[in-house]
């Protein structure tokens, strides 16, 4: 197989599933987060489980992009 018909290792709609798949991991851990805050300021509750949920979502982005390289690369691999 020749390098133009070989698979990219990312590509759009990959990045735009991971992207949706990070939007909705966002908003669950927000939700999941909301009873561990201290505080009775339902403000102050939202801002920290967000800052929290969003520090997550990036790990959690991270850890689906690295994912997928690694689906595609392995099945690379395995056509060889």
């Amino acid at each position: 197989m020749s390098k133009e018909e070989e698979k990219p290792l990312v590509s759009k709609p990959g990045i735009m599933f991971d992207l949706v798949l990070a939007v909705a991991f966002f908003l669950f851990m927000r939700n999941v987060l909301v009873p561990h805050v201290p505080s009775e300021d339902p403000l102050a509750v939202t801002i920290v489980s967000s800052m929290t949920a969003f520090c997550m979502t990036g790990v959690f982005w991270i850890a689906t992009n690295m994912l997928r390289v690694t689906w595609v690369d392995y099945s690379r691999r395995q056509k060889k």
